[in-house]
C-alpha cells in the first residue's frame, strides 16, 4: 500500500466548482482507496492505494469527479514519497516563514513541462519574485506587498498554461506531507 496526494485544480473558488470535502472523501473510498483524508476546502486529498500507475490513478479520480460532481477538474497525483523528496530539495530561500514573502509550490500537470510554463509566463521580476524548478514543480516566492508587480502572479492564473498548473502554499504542502 502506497500513500498518495491528489491535488484538485480550481475547486471551491469564489463559489465556482463546488465540491464537498465529505463527498469527495466518499468518492475516493468508493474507488477502494483507504485511509482517505482531506485537508482544507481546496481539494487536497491524502489516500492509500495499491495502484502504482499514477496516470491510471489520476484518470480514475478525474472520472469519479466528473461522474459524482459533474465537473471536469484536472487532478495532480503524486506519491507522498516523491513530494517529500521535492520538499527536501527546496531552495534555501523558499518557505522560511518570513511574513514579508509568500511561498508557493506550483505543480505542473502533464503533458505540460517547466519549459512550457517558463516560455509562456517568462522571467520572474528581479527583486520581487524568485522561481526554481525541481521535477514537475516550481518553487515560487514573491513579495507580499508587491505581488501585483510580479510577472508570475497574474500569469499563473490567466495564461493558457494555467489550466496545467495547481498551486499550494508552502505551509499547505508541509501539512499534507505530515498527514
Amino acid at each position: 500500500m502506497k500513500r498518495y496526494i491528489a491535488l484538485l485544480r480550481g475547486i471551491n473558488i469564489s463559489g465556482k466548482n463546488k465540491v464537498s470535502m465529505t463527498e469527495l472523501k466518499q468518492g475516493f473510498e468508493k474507488l477502494n482507496y483507504i485511509d482517505v483524508k482531506t485537508y482544507l476546502n481546496s481539494g487536497n486529498v491524502i489516500f492509500s492505494g495499491d495502484e502504482a500507475d499514477i496516470v491510471k490513478t489520476t484518470s480514475r479520480i478525474e472520472e469519479m469527479i466528473k461522474n459524482q460532481f459533474s465537473l471536469d477538474i484536472s487532478v495532480f497525483v503524486i506519491s507522498k514519497e516523491e513530494l517529500e523528496d521535492i520538499l527536501y530539495h527546496a531552495p534555501d530561500w523558499w518557505g522560511d516563514e518570513s511574513k514579508e514573502i509568500y511561498d508557493n509550490l506550483i505543480f505542473i500537470m502533464p503533458p505540460a513541462t517547466f519549459k512550457d510554463v517558463y516560455n509562456e509566463i517568462g522571467e520572474p521580476k528581479e527583486g520581487l519574485e524568485k522561481i526554481e524548478e525541481y521535477k514537475e514543480t516550481v518553487f515560487w516566492s514573491f513579495s507580499r506587498k508587491n505581488y501585483q508587480k510580479t510577472n508570475w502572479w497574474s500569469k499563473t492564473a490567466s495564461a493558457n498554461i494555467s489550466s496545467n498548473l495547481t498551486i499550494r502554499t508552502a505551509n499547505t504542502v508541509r501539512k499534507i506531507v505530515s498527514m
